[in-house]
Order: C-alpha cells, then structure tokens, then sequence
C-alpha cells in the first residue's frame, strides 16, 4: 500500500520519507506567475536551496542575471532554470510595475565596494509568492504538510490566504500542517521581514538589563543587534567578512503527504560495550496519522558484516521515536572509522524497513561506520590541572587542522564542488580535523559526508559567538527546537567528534569584553548557564550520548564546570582549550607562545594572490594605500600589524610602481604568515610528549581560518575559490605525520623528531648547514639510528650553536641558514624543514637568483623542472587563476635543480601553464 509521498517545491524528485512512495516534482506542473514585492526600499530575490543571493544577482560564471539558481531542485520564485530562459521576474510595490532588478544589480555584490552599495537590499522588507496546481489528488491523503528545510530567517507563510505560521530561526526546520487549506490551485506567500530591522525591533523590545555588544567595529562596516536573532552571526559582518544580511528560503521546500505514519528523522549510533562487541543504535522518529498505535515490524540489514534482525514495534498516535538495538554478527570483522592518515573511512550499507499494518513499508538506505571518541580530562603527573585530548577508537589523537568558516556570504553558491575543493584540500594539506566555527551555519549535509568519506574529525560549534545572548521563553523555544533537530540531522555522522556550545562566550564573560559593571556580572552568569547548560547542553545529552559535549571554546573543561561553568580565566594553560593572537611580538619567538593543552585558535592575516584579488577590483585599487585596501581590512589595524610583523625579519618593498609594490606586498604578507604558523604549529606539535613547569602535553593545533568568505586579507590558508595561499603549503609540512622540529633555547638548537605514526622507527636525521652564498653545504652531519617514537615528540639531537657553526668554517648567523630531515626504510622520508639563524633582511651572502622553469606533461599531472643560480628562499610558483595546486611552494631552494608537480583541477595545457608562470623569491621584492 502506498502511504506516503513527498513533493519538492519546486524542481526535481527527492527520495520520499514515507511509506514507500516514489517522489514526484513539479517540473511539469503548471507553476502561474511568479512574483517578488518589495515593501520600502530593499529586498533579497532569494528562495535557495543554501544561502540567498541578492535579487537576480549574477551568475557566478557568466553575465545573465540569474534569481537565485539552486542546487537540489528547490526552484525559487523568479528562478533561472540551469539550462532554461530568463524567466519572468517582476517587482511590484503598490500596484506599480517596477523594473526587474535583474537590471538594476548586474555585478558580482563582491565586486569593490558593493557590499556597501547593496546595502539597501537588507533594508527592506520583501514577499515571495507563486501560485502551482496540486499534483496528487487532495482526497487520498490523510495529512499533508508544507516542509521549509530552512529559511533565512524573519517570514509569514501564507496558503491561499491563510496564515500558517511564521519564522524566526534560519538554523531551524519548519512544517505546517495544509490538509484543510490545500486546495486543486494554490497560491502561497512567504513574506519575509528585514533581519536587520527585526534584531533593531527585538533589541528595543528587550525588557531588562542590555544584551551587549550593540554594533560591531565601524571598520567591519556592519550592522547591530546580531545577537537578537537567530540567523548566521557573520553575515552582520565579521573581521573577515562582509555584511550581507541575506533573505530567503536557503534550504528545501517540499509538500509531504502521507496516511498512517511519515519517518521524520532516522539515525544510527555506533556503540563499543564491554563485551567488546559492536552495536549500533538506530532511531527513527515518526509523525503518526492515526489515532490508535500501529503494530509492525522493523528489519535491519547490513549484508557486509552478515548482520540482520527483526524487532517488533508499536507505533504510538502523535509524534514519537522508537529505539532498536542492533548487535553486530561476532563473526564479522568490524573495520572502524578512522580519522585521515590514521586508517581507512570504512563505511558499510544498511538498509532499514519498516513493515506495518495495511502493508505500509517504508525502506531507508544509509551508511554506517563504526567508531568511538572520548574526551579525556585526567591528572597528569608533574603538572597541575588536567588533559584535555582525544580518543578515537581508543587510540589518542594528535588534533592537526583549522578552523572552518562560512565559504560563501551567499550559500547556493557553495556547490557540493565547493566543499570538496576545500575540503580535499584540507586531507591533502595532511590535516585530520577542522572546527566549524560558531559564527558561521550549521554546514550542509554534503560537507559532512565528504568529512566522513575523506577522515576529517569536526568540532562542531552551536551557532552562538562573541557576544552575549537573551534567554527569554521564546528565544529559549526557538533555540532548543533548533539545537534539537540539527544533533537529529547531523549525530550520524562518524566525523563530528565534540559538540560545544559556543564560541568564546565564556571568554567574553571572564575577561569582561563588554566592560559590565561587577555588581551585574551575577545576571549574565545566569543568562550563560540558562541558554548553554540548562538547555542545549541539556538537548544535546538527551538526543547523543555518544560524543562529548563542551560549553565554550576556548574552556577549561571539567574545571570550568567545577567553577560554576564559567572558569575564572578560560585561557589557563593547564586545562582545556587556548585561543591566542598576539601580533605585537615577534612571532618567530617559540617562547612567546602558550605551552596549552590543546590549541583550538591561532593565527596572522595575509593578504589572497593577486590574481583573487583582480576579479573583485579595478587597477585603481592596486596599492598598498587605496580606498579599496583600506575597506578590505575589516581588522582594525591588520594592515599595518602585517606590515610590522614583515618588518621584523624582511625589507620592506620599496618600488615606485604601486602596482608592484602592491604585489610585492601580498607576497611578503604570505611568506610572513606562513612561517609565523609554523613557527607556533611546531611549537605545539613538540610539546605533546613533555610537562617543562607544569605545562604541556599540547594534543591539538588548529589554526585560524582554513577558508576564507570573500576576495580580502584574513586569517586563511585557502583563498576565496580555493587556491592555496603559502600558509597552506607550508601546512602540508608542518602537519606531515613524520617531521623533524628545531628551535633555540639558550643559544643551543634542539631539534624533535614527531611522529604520528602508529610505530616507533629508526631513522637518520640529516643535518646541513649552508651558507647563503653558495649552493653547496659547507657541512653536514647523518645521526643514524635515531628512535622516533610512535605519536609522540622525543628529543633527537643538541648542540650549540657557537660550536655548529665554528665546525662548519667559521659560518656566522648572517652568514649561514640550516636544512634537516629525516629519512628511514622502505621510503619513509619527513619533509626538509629549515631553521634561520637570523633575520633574512639581515642575511650576509644572499645573492639575487636567476630563476627558471620549464613545463612537461605527465598523465593528468604537470611537472616544473625549476633551476636557480643560487640559493632562494620563499621560491613561489604562481600561474594566475588556473585552477589547482602545487606538490609545494614557498620553498628554500638549496640545489640547482627541483621537481614540482601541478595537479590541476580543470583542464589546461602546457603552454597556458608556462604563459601564466610567475616564479617569485624573497629577492625579488624590491
């Protein structure tokens, strides 16, 4: 018997929910005249699937003017088919026929200054609306519902007339029962309210002490009161954002109709018990129809590990959850998840159907996997405070990886594409985890499957950040609805490892940000634990008990909950997490970095190629002192502290041309952060294995930001569109899972040898000093038998550096540079790693080379056979805006000759790579 079918509004079929019905779409339908009203002066045309564009905003790669295209059949009012016309797209504001404004907004809104100049779209108030014919006949079904996956974020849905509710929250999913309004011709409104008006109108509402901050920096050209409503916290603006307080339907709409019963939610949990047998809960939640219980069965069927069973279930009327326990089959071998360059991402198919009265059955296919994560928080001997590491699978985990923003102000344009460039670039960078930041969304059910398939572990942040939020009733309801139904959607996935609370919350509360009197402090400590302790962390622990939870980043963990859940000073080293910047020091110093824990946020601005940089402006803004420079940097001071920062170890450019130096400047600022980072990754990375007074056993280094939003300087690694800036070259290599670290102490250079591999190993560590003058060494050593023990950091060798370079022919510190590796059997080899014994602006010998390359084809890859007159550092290959990656960049060259592969990411040739080749070294800044 066919018991339930669902319809997407409006575009292709999507797999059905309910009993056994083929979904069918509304491509054929009779869609009427789709219109867009526009109230004042402002609107977004934006019902998306992720994410609203400004109203007919152009498409990213061509010069229609597209309404909102969508990426799973979601058609939006005044949509562009992907292969279709230009479809009609009208505005009408009191009876008046206004030009489309398709012809009004014809350029990219990150082209220069638009974020300024569009910022009258968010201003207004704008109503969707659409009339369609009912495909299915009305009679034959019991329930009917209008499902929005998610809508951004203030809105009226009205059917034919009638109000069916209203939304508040963009994180959260909406279903209005339209059994009694639905009729043969519909026509359905969705009238939404300004975000920024809306949070003005709730904050002066707001009965009681102020909810701080009110607005953010003038120089993030933002907009106030992002706290007051429930909507991705960045698009009001960010220090590496725009603002672009977006408006639309960005998630699926469908019709849902059904008899009996509908499966709302389905989910699995992997569980590892003492008998060392795996078991897997599954859960279903089901909206049922009837007014009696329904009786059936539930069979569930993995083929791979020969397991299957049968439960007997009884449905009860209402909406409910039903729990079976499935054990593994003893005699199956169970391979586990593993996070990347740890083991494989084993998934197995399981197919789960529900078979009851009347002959109703429904069949779920998914994935599963197997794995287990802990949060360990114990002593340790020789230290105060308590760990803070993670264990998967039993197994402690070093945490290397980053920190995920937004990768779109507008998130239809975050294509399934997108998110596999980014990240895949991540796994290749040899990173094993990422934290989606709390500013940002909850990602889309793609991101997530590609972090399962490829072993990237998430942190997943609730969407609260840098601020301090209201915990009225209503509030409170809109949030536990929300945190309640993403842990549903999302708690499946074997690559979230830690729910947390918030971002910097607790933080923001101890060192008192938002200068709070002390005899008021009391009401927003009740406020902190109302909204994360009394009732997410209290959802969170009901729907998944099978990951931990943390209130903030950063925390102290367990001690913060033994203070009341707000430690006194979240950032102490012997607990928790750190987040730490610091651009006023010289960041080539180890010693000014925090010997924490766990290193959940760092990091240094640069500014993204040129080449990103020239699709978003015109030649008049290629200088270091444009307007456009200026409005970029939305971090007050950011370009000046790169410019100090660059000038503690480098000569600043000097050219007349401004065009040069501006490119001379961007290259300098990537150099800079780049080994900025891996000076403090590697300084993270060495102290997992020791306490040096009472600090240390450092088990995690994400640094700030893997990705960025827009064409601007930020904290990224990869630019807007995805290309690696130097920063993530040199990740590739201060996270590769076997790498020999060197810094100075007291005159005297230790270098560590780390690991995270799964076994001890012997290795020789070579060692070469070389002058900067000649490309031969003037010395070298090979320490042979060296133990590299498995996942830990151990000492490997010492010595003065006076007596070094007084046995390599009297090289000085200006004079000389040291390289060192490690190499072992059956090809292990780490990366060369180089440590200088000065700053470069300071180095004696260094010779402007002669660079050159030439381009060959090998299959799908390109090879560039590099050759130099003398050494180089910071060797830069660049070749414009064709798409891909390099095997490395950013290099110091110490031989004449270096292979360097090209793996593009779309088709290109020889000559079109060997025409855009730019080749850059630290010399060439003039």
């Amino acid at each position: 018997m066919q018991a339930g079918r669902d319809w997407p509004l409006f575009g292709a079929a999507a797999q059905p929910c309910s009993c056994a019905g083929a979904a069918t779409g509304l491509a054929g339908w009779d869609l009427g005249t789709s219109t867009v009203t526009r109230e004042g002066t402002l609107p977004f045309c934006s019902l998306t699937r992720h994410g609203t564009l400004p109203v007919c905003s152009p498409a990213w790669h061509g010069t229609l003017p597209v309404c909102s295209l969508t990426r799973h059949g979601t058609l939006p009012v005044c949509s562009l088919a992907r292969h279709g016309t230009l479809p009609f797209c009208s505005l009408t504001r009191e009876g008046a026929f206004l030009l489309p404004l398709c012809e009004v907004i014809n350029t990219d809104p990150y082209y220069r200054f638009n974020d300024v100049a569009y910022r009258w779209i968010s201003l207004d108030n704008w109503t969707y609306s659409r009339t369609f014919k009912t495909p299915f006949d009305i009679k034959k079904w019991q329930k009917v519902n209008l499902v929005f996956e998610g809508v951004d974020t203030v809105a009226q849905i009205l059917l034919n007339n009638v109000t069916l509710g209203r939304t508040d929250n963009m994180f959260n999913r909406y279903s209005f029962d339209i059994t009694s309004v639905i009729q043969e011709v519909n026509f359905v409104e969705v009238r939404f309210l300004s975000a920024i008006s809306y949070a003005a109108e709730q904050s002066r509402c707001h009965k009681g002490h102020s909810i701080p901050p009110v607005c953010p920096p003038p120089v993030q050209k933002g907009e106030c009161h992002v706290n007051f409503i429930r909507k991705e916290q960045c698009s009001f603006s960010w220090d590496w954002g725009p603002s672009f307080p977006t408006q639309g339907i960005w998630k699926d709409v469908r019709i849902e109709a059904y008899n009996h019963y509908h499966l709302i939610y389905f989910s699995t949990t992997p569980l590892f018990g003492n008998t060392q047998q795996w078991c897997l809960e599954v859960e279903s939640i089901f909206d049922v129809v009837s007014s009696k219980p329904i009786a059936g069965l539930v069979t569930v069927n993995i083929p791979k590990l020969q397991t299957q069973q049968t439960f007997s279930v009884k449905l009860q009327p209402g909406e409910g959850s039903i729990v079976q326990l499935v054990n593994i089959n003893k005699s199956a071998t169970v391979e586990p998840w593993w996070p990347n360059g740890h083991g494989k991402q084993t998934g197995y198919n399981m197919t789960t159907t529900f078979t009851m009265e009347a002959g109703c059955q429904i069949e779920k296919f998914s994935k599963v996997y197997f794995r287990t994560v802990e949060l360990v928080q114990e002593p340790i001997p020789g230290s105060p405070g308590l760990s803070f590491y993670f264990k998967i699978n039993g197994r402690p985990i070093f945490i290397k990886g980053s920190n995920w923003i937004p990768a779109d102000s507008f998130q239809d344009r975050v294509t399934y594409d997108t998110l596999r460039l980014l990240l895949k670039s991540a796994a290749d960078a040899n990173m094993n985890a990422l934290r989606v930041w709390g500013g940002g969304v909850y990602e889309q059910d793609e991101f997530y499957d590609i972090c399962d398939e490829i072993g990237i572990m998430i942190w997943q942040d609730f969407m609260f950040a840098c601020a301090l939020y209201p915990t009225d009733q209503n509030y409170l309801e809109s949030v536990r609805a929300e945190v309640s139904h993403q842990v549903r959607r999302l708690k499946s996935h074997p690559s979230i490892i830690l729910w947390s609370g918030n971002n910097e919350n607790e933080a923001a509360i101890a060192s008192n940000w938002f200068s709070i009197p002390y005899p008021d402090i009391g009401v927003y400590i009740e406020d902190y634990v109302t909204l994360y302790v009394k009732n997410i962390r209290e959802i969170v622990l009901c729907e998944d008990k099978s990951r931990p939870f943390v209130v903030s980043s950063p925390t102290n963990g367990l001690e913060s909950v033994k203070e009341g859940w707000l430690s006194r000073d979240p950032y102490d080293t012997h607990y928790g997490d750190t987040h730490f910047y610091d651009y006023s020091n010289d960041c080539w110093n180890w010693t000014m970095y925090p010997k924490t824990r766990f290193a959940s946020e760092y990091g240094f601005q640069s500014w993204p190629s040129f080449s990103t940089i020239e699709k978003v402006s015109s030649p008049e803004d290629w200088s270091c002192t444009s307007n456009f420079s200026l409005h970029r940097q939305h971090h007050e001071g950011g370009n000046i502290q790169m410019l100090q920062e660059i000038g503690r170890h480098f000569k600043l450019p000097q050219c007349p041309d401004p065009v040069k130096q501006f490119k001379d400047m961007i290259y300098l600022t990537q150099v800079m952060q780049a080994q900025c980072i891996k000076t403090e990754t590697e300084f993270y990375r060495f102290s997992q294995s020791e306490i040096i007074n009472g600090e240390g056993h450092t088990m995690g280094a994400l640094y700030w930001q893997l990705n960025d939003i827009w064409q601007a300087p930020s904290w990224a690694s990869l630019e807007y569109g995805g290309k690696w800036k130097l920063l993530h070259y040199f990740a590739q290599n201060f996270f590769a899972p076997l790498l020999p670290v060197a810094y100075e102490d007291k005159g005297v250079l230790h270098i560590y040898g780390v690991s995270d591999l799964h076994e001890d190993h012997k290795v020789t560590l070579r060692v070469s000093v070389h002058a900067w003058s000649s490309l031969e060494p003037v010395c070298t050593l090979a320490k042979e038998g060296v133990t590299v023990k498995a996942q830990s950091a151990v000492p490997i060798y010492k010595e003065s550096i006076c007596d070094l370079l007084e046995r390599c022919r009297n090289c000085t510190r200006t004079s000389c540079v040291i390289t060192f590796c490690l190499v072992g059997e059956d090809g292990l080899q780490s990366p060369r790693n180089h440590y200088f014994l000065s700053s470069l602006k300071d180095a004696v010998g260094l010779e402007k080379t002669q660079l050159s390359a030439s381009v060959s084809q090998q299959d799908d890859i390109y090879i560039f056979a590099l050759q130099t007159t003398a050494i180089a550092p910071f060797v830069t290959l660049d070749v414009g805006s064709i798409k891909g990656r390099f095997s490395d960049n950013g290099f110091l060259m110490t031989e004449k000759k270096k292979m360097v592969a090209f793996y593009p990411w779309e088709p290109t040739s020889v000559e079109e790579l060997e025409s855009s080749l730019i080749l850059t070294s630290l010399l060439d800044v003039v």
